[in-house]
């Protein structure tokens, strides 16, 4: 590559054509010196860098332009092949195309990336001409480039400002039908479902006309912050214009995921705006629709999520409600239940005894007493009526009530323990299931020591339960605490073992003392004999551990004695007894012990 300084005589350069056709722009009566002269200033003083190599394409002259450009001076690049710049980024594909075009048309132009000497890359435009001799050969090759750094940066600032609303940095509408309809595709090859949730600020007009639009703006800005951080990375967050945003959330399990995001929306939403001085409140209305059931296409997608927010809108503001009716009917309920839950776990209502505990009580296979008693949350509502853990507990858990909800479940535990004691029932214990939420409240321990202080129980009376999945989600913060728990002198057990996916490198490192395995595998443990393989490894490797095995579930004869057999410790379930109000497992455990025994009779 390089810049050909022609020696031929004038007459020979000016009248014969060149390769291309194009004919010499220099005057035939100018002296060749003159010429000379002229072509190397403008080789030396052009602002475009310039490059010449010869045939074996090693250079020969570089010009000023090019030192400032690449920081190597002349000398350091006589000689070299000028892939000395290469940067690395450019594919040997791209090579290959490049010196096909000047092979086939003596020029190339495009865009490559380059190294500097002090190893910063840059992207640079590059101009190359092939100059042949009288033969047909290629003699000198020619390169000038120029560095297109801020051209490149200022075409991508452009095509962001063109995807992106100003104001948030949030996609905008042309970003989010693209997105969106690339998401329904996945969503639809997968079978998989998609939720778009149309949201729109209630009364933001009014802040906007009041204080001006430089603060309804610092909302607008914080708005999107609480959205993205109501939601996961895949999801997508977007702003449509004016105060309306669009979430996704893509690849959803059910239709109850959607209205958990919404319902975590509507509160984030609803917290407390500093803006300038002020202190400023606004909410949301919210409008579902889902992929497949309200449409397949972006365009029907946002629109039925258009209709269901002004549904919202009409029917009072902040909610949300789906396109379809159906789905409105069970996101009330469980809006309903949630308000229920709230107003339950509130002082006065504590007071008025919504919530209760029930004790189920376990029994030690070999001497048919009972050691422990579980301790599990009812709920009857005077107007819903008796509502099943299974169905307010991971309600609980999806709108941070848990935390409140253990908090009750672990002091009244520790004070119905008292009031056994105090009916002379001196030889159980209680045990109580730890949340995730709780586990992670390094002051667990603390609070333990407090509730041991004001019932005065010592540490033995208390056993704690985490499930395997809770145990594994921030292990080294796990075992940091159960430390804690353990040095109290508490006993500590991993619930529904095998149902998660623990790692046994860090289950031996928990200070736990005993293993419960779940029901789902003694169901059928007489019957399916994976779920009888599966129990016996599970009280080996226990007992292998130097833990004490409970079974929970157990229903029948035949189940107690299979469990017997496999050397399994501690039974509970309905065999025994289903869970009881204080009162009657008060009754139960004075009959036990009158009887001396308690493995063979059921209440």
């Amino acid at each position: 590559m390089g810049q050909d300084i022609p020696a031929e005589p004038a007459a020979d350069r000016n009248d014969s054509p060149s390769r291309d056709g194009e004919a010499s722009a220099f005057c035939p009566d100018h002296p060749a010196p003159a010429r000379e002269r002229i072509l190397a200033r403008l080789f030396a003083q052009t602002a475009d860098a310039a490059l010449v190599s010869d045939r074996d394409n090693r250079i020969i002259a570089v010009n000023p332009a090019f030192t400032r450009l690449t920081g190597y001076g002349a000398a350091e690049v006589m000689g070299q092949d000028p892939r000395l710049l290469a940067s690395g980024l450019t594919s040997s594909e791209e090579y290959r195309a490049l010196w096909a075009d000047l092979a086939a048309g003596d020029r190339w132009e495009g865009e490559i990336w380059d190294r500097r000497k002090d190893g910063s890359l840059f992207p640079k435009w590059m101009v190359i001409s092939v100059l042949r001799d009288g033969t047909g050969q290629a003699e000198y090759y020619v390169a000038t480039f120029t560095d297109i750094s801020e051209r490149r940066e200022a075409s991508n600032r452009i095509a962001h400002l063109a995807t992106h609303d100003a104001l948030t940095e949030l996609p905008n509408r042309f970003a989010l039908e693209s997105q969106l309809q690339h998401a329904i595709s996945t969503c639809t090859r997968d079978q998989r479902q998609l939720a778009v949730l149309l949201i729109d600020l209630d009364r933001f007009k009014t802040i906007n006309d009041t204080l001006g639009h430089h603060v309804g703006d610092g909302i607008l800005i914080q708005v999107a912050r609480r959205l993205q951080d109501c939601v996961r990375g895949s999801d997508i967050v977007a702003r449509l214009g004016g105060d309306e945003f669009v979430v996704v959330l893509v690849d959803i399990e059910d239709t109850m995921t959607a209205a958990a995001v919404a319902g975590k929306i509507k509160r984030n939403l609803a917290d407390i705006y500093h803006v300038q001085g002020h202190d400023l409140y606004t909410t949301p209305s919210i409008g579902i629709s889902l992929l497949p059931e309200d449409g397949g296409d972006a365009d029907t997608l946002l629109r039925n999520a258009d209709v269901a927010m002004y549904h919202a809108k009409n029917a009072g503001r902040n909610n949300h409600q789906f396109f379809a009716a159906h789905m409105n009917e069970a996101s009330a309920r469980r809006l309903l239940m949630e308000n229920a839950l709230r107003q339950a776990l509130s002082v006065s209502n504590l007071i008025s005894a919504q919530l209760s505990l029930h004790f189920q009580p376990q029994l030690h296979l070999k001497s048919g007493r009972v050691i422990s008693l579980e301790a599990l949350a009812r709920w009857d509502h005077p107007q819903l009526g008796s509502i099943p853990p299974d169905t307010f507990i991971p309600i609980a858990e999806e709108t941070g009530l848990i935390q409140p909800l253990g908090d009750w479940v672990f002091w009244e535990a520790c004070r119905q323990l008292r009031s056994l004691k105090d009916r002379g029932i001196d030889d159980i214990r209680v045990a109580v299931n730890l949340s995730a939420q709780q586990l992670r409240h390094e002051a667990l321990p603390s609070v333990v020591r407090g509730a041991l202080a004001c019932f005065d129980l010592q540490p033995s009376d208390l056993e704690l339960e985490i499930t395997e999945s809770t145990a594994m989600q921030n292990p080294e913060l796990t075992i940091r605490v159960l430390d804690q728990l353990a040095g109290l002198g508490i006993i500590l057990a991993i619930d529904d073992f095998g149902t998660g996916y623990s790692s046994l490198a860090y289950l031996k490192h928990l200070p736990i003392q005993r293993l419960k395995l779940d029901r789902s595998f003694v169901k059928d443990i007489e019957t399916d004999t994976s779920d009888a393989a599966i129990c016996s490894a599970t009280v080996a490797l226990g007992h292998n551990l130097g833990l004490e095995l409970v079974a929970e579930g157990v229903e029948t004869a035949a189940q107690r004695d299979f469990l017997a057999k496999l050397g399994c410790d501690v039974l509970q379930g309905f065999l025994y007894s289903r869970p009881l109000p204080v009162g009657e497992i008060l009754v139960y455990l004075e009959t036990e012990h009158s009887l001396g025994t308690g493995g063979d009779f059921v209440i």
